[in-house]
């Protein structure tokens, strides 16, 4: 476990210059990313000089804003099947990250395990540019969105405007496990009903 921890250390304690890094490889203010991600620059520029670890909600604006994916982020070595990083990735506020997709730009493919939450918790609402599709697996996932506080259970799903405030988080009930499908504004995620037998395409 020790090792885990330590290795998880490192990974957390790389990010903030690979976040200055990409930057100022795009030539962009911390005013500007501000903008973008709906984050503070203030708390941009102390996660760019080390001095706060990212979390959860701070790590996915900022993979969508540099067009890289959350794995590369966060500079997870690649494991598993070369076409797929299958590594998790641990969070400070004890959520789980598992990455399904690999390439930048296009819709982004995870799948988010949250500890049990308080029931009372007060949400921590974000916006940013985005779509988000949303389907829990296990669990009871708390989504506060806008003025409605929704609670869904395993096969529920939700589609929102991630420039709408939104927060998710578990209930005191236990764990949740969701998958989370982001793409770039106005990119809709298309579900098509299998035809009927006999019925052509």
């Amino acid at each position: 476990m020790g090792s885990m921890d330590e290795e998880l250390d490192r990974t957390l304690d790389a990010v903030g210059p690979r976040l200055k890094h990409l930057r100022l490889r795009r030539g962009i203010t911390l005013t500007d990313l501000a903008e973008e991600t709906g984050i503070s620059a203030s708390t941009l520029s102390r996660l760019e000089a080390g001095l706060r670890r990212p979390t959860l909600e701070q790590l996915l604006p900022l993979a969508r804003a540099y067009g890289v994916t959350l794995d590369e982020l966060v500079g997870a070595p690649p494991t598993g099947d070369p076409r797929i990083n299958l590594r998790p990735i641990a969070c400070s506020d004890g959520s789980v990250i598992l990455p399904l997709t690999r390439r930048p730009g296009g819709i982004q493919a995870y799948k988010f395990v949250l500890p049990p939450g308080a029931d009372d918790r007060e949400p921590d609402l974000r916006t940013h540019e985005g779509y988000d599709w949303v389907y829990v697996l296990n669990g009871t996932l708390r989504l506060v969105l806008g003025e409605h506080n929704l609670i869904l259970k395993p096969g529920e799903a939700a589609e929102f405007d991630t420039r709408t405030p939104h927060w998710f988080g578990a209930t005191s009930s236990g764990p949740v496990e969701y998958l989370s499908l982001i793409g770039k504004q106005g990119e809709r995620v298309h579900v098509r009903a299998a035809p009927k037998p006999g019925q052509s395409e």
